[in-house]
């Protein structure tokens, strides 16, 4: 097995822990001296935990959030400035893949954007036949296509078992951002 072949990993489910698994990845490549990316679809808000410590302590990681947050419902009516403000951060993942300055890129909540329409599958597929083949990406999100999984090297399920938010405990900092 060649260990310069970069992998295309799938963390998708309806259970917790699919960015925290990305994001345990990209502390582990980054302790090896790995240059990481990450762009956030749906996700803006500079406060959570993880983007402050990016900030502090791993200067090499860069996270690019989506200029807008907004929980999206399936089936809603898509307005032009979601797909606008999920293609901008889907091209800005891609610029970074494409570049080779990264070792890891990671599209979080991508699986999502795929499965709302917001973002076309055949791109994302066209975008990981294109990759260099040295770069490894992760593709986070809720209902990962059949054909994005088909494509991965690896793909993990996070199955809810049980959530602390079914006995009514709020997000908390820390835990949940």
């Amino acid at each position: 097995m060649n260990e310069k072949k970069g992998l295309v990993l799938v963390y998708t489910g309806n259970g917790k822990g699919k960015t925290t698994a990305a994001l345990g990845l990209a502390l582990r490549a980054s302790g090896h001296g790995a240059k990481v990316f990450m762009v956030q679809f749906g996700k803006n808000n500079p406060k959570y935990g993880e983007i402050q410590a990016i900030q502090k302590f791993l200067p090499d990681f860069t996270v690019v959030q989506s200029g807008k947050a907004k929980v999206l419902v399936r089936g809603q009516l898509l307005q032009e400035e979601d797909i606008r403000e999920t293609r901008k951060c889907f091209l800005q993942g891609k610029d970074a893949l494409l570049s080779e300055k990264y070792s890891l890129v990671i599209f979080d909540e991508i699986n999502v954007a795929m499965d709302y329409g917001l973002l076309p599958v055949e791109e994302v597929l066209q975008m990981l036949a294109e990759r260099p083949l040295n770069v490894d990406v992760v593709l986070t999100g809720r209902n990962a296509p059949q054909e994005i999984i088909d494509a991965a090297d690896m793909v993990s399920e996070i199955k809810e078992i049980k959530h602390h938010y079914s006995a009514g405990v709020k997000a908390r900092k820390g835990m949940e951002y």
